[in-house]
């Protein structure tokens, strides 16, 4: 008789077959495949884990149900076999639930100062290290590879790259975080400038991108950018170097503008502008085509309104709250030294809940 999960005999056959391809060392002098594979094999991983676990608890429960007439013992044991079947089936039912393809990519997050001026720009320049301490914390590395400076430290506009080492599980990947994090961030506190004492209220803008691994997912045709080169400058506008190595990269379709200068190479401040103007052009692709099937695979947690108020910092409280999933607790001085994840967590919480509840009215 066919059991209820069926449908993951297909997933066990492609496991098996790519763990096979994962031992032929040949397939490892592809890096982008050998990476591929190793992504969807981490992925089906989960669900060959999740399918033993319920196959064994099930054939516990069988077996003991053809006996417990017979024996006390495991009529006595059944209904504790028959609930763990249970637990089990509902975890892999969750497991089988379609996830972000996304999720194990790396990201670029855009960070910048929205209203409130020099403030907001502070403010963008505590939300960059929010981050980078976030992703120390997780083993992952990070590289800002934009920034342009106010005089007071703060941040007009910054990239930052965030790489995962190795192929991390699917829910543990870069993106499968952090992409909770687009939207507008709130702060409230007395900026270094207030004279008075008074609270200002100021935002920053975070927009997060999945990081296109190979160049043949986006297609760029050279004669569609116009790139132009000065010299780089730093806060105040003067100039921090003698020759024109700054890039400024314009894709005339879309009308998408890219400004490197960290580098102190035309070349490499050109490969940076490239990189992030990849990431911006596979987002927009992903949001044509998300609206095009008016399936946005996501739940209120994932918004592509980038007007929309997530999340705000008091500082005065030291309070985190984000309006989206509720949460909110005091230690936003932990949050901004790079302890997000109990935040992120919500996000994820509430997005798994709105997806199995979607699947469940489907």
């Amino acid at each position: 008789m066919a059991h209820p999960f069926a449908a993951v005999e297909p997933m066990l056959a492609e496991y098996a077959d790519i763990e096979q391809q994962l031992a032929d060392p040949a397939v490892h002098g592809d890096q982008n495949r050998a990476r591929k594979l190793g992504r969807r094999y981490a992925e089906l991983g989960q669900v060959v884990k999740a399918y033993d676990a319920w196959r064994s608890a099930a054939d516990d429960a069988e077996a003991a149900a053809e006996l417990a007439a017979d024996d006390a013992e495991l009529a006595a044991e059944l209904p504790a076999l028959q609930e763990a079947e249970a637990v089990a089936a509902a975890h892999l039912r969750n497991v089988l639930l379609p996830r972000d393809p996304d999720d194990g990519r790396d990201v670029i997050i855009e960070i910048t100062g929205g209203a409130g001026g020099e403030e907001s720009s502070l403010f963008a320049g505590d939300l960059l290290r929010m981050y980078l301490k976030y992703a120390e914390q997780k083993g992952w590395g990070a590289q800002v590879l934009e920034a342009s400076e106010t005089d007071l430290g703060g941040y007009k506009s910054v990239h930052l790259a965030v790489k995962s080492k190795g192929t991390p599980e699917p829910q543990d990947g870069v993106w499968a975080h952090l992409k909770y994090e687009g939207g507008v961030h709130r702060v409230q506190r007395v900026p270094t400038t207030e004279t008075q004492g008074r609270i200002h209220t100021s935002t920053a803008g975070v927009i997060v991108m999945p990081e296109v691994e190979t160049e043949e997912e986006v297609d760029i045709d050279p004669n569609d950018l116009k790139i132009d080169v000065y010299r780089s400058s730093g806060p105040g506008g003067q100039s921090v170097n003698t020759t024109d190595s700054a890039v400024r990269i314009t894709h005339v379709p879309t009308g998408i503008v890219v400004s490197m200068q960290n580098e102190k190479s035309q070349l490499q401040n050109r490969e940076a502008g490239m990189r992030v103007l990849r990431a911006r052009l596979l987002a927009a692709q992903q949001e044509a085509a998300a609206a095009e099937a008016s399936d946005l695979r996501q739940s209120q947690v994932r918004t592509r309104d980038r007007s929309e108020r997530i999340r705000t910092y008091n500082f005065p409280e030291n309070r985190i709250a984000d309006h989206r999933t509720g949460y909110k607790a005091y230690n936003l001085d932990q949050v901004l030294a790079g302890d997000l994840e109990p935040v992120i967590q919500s996000a994820i919480a509430a997005d798994e809940a709105a997806r199995l509840a979607s699947a469940g009215d489907s």
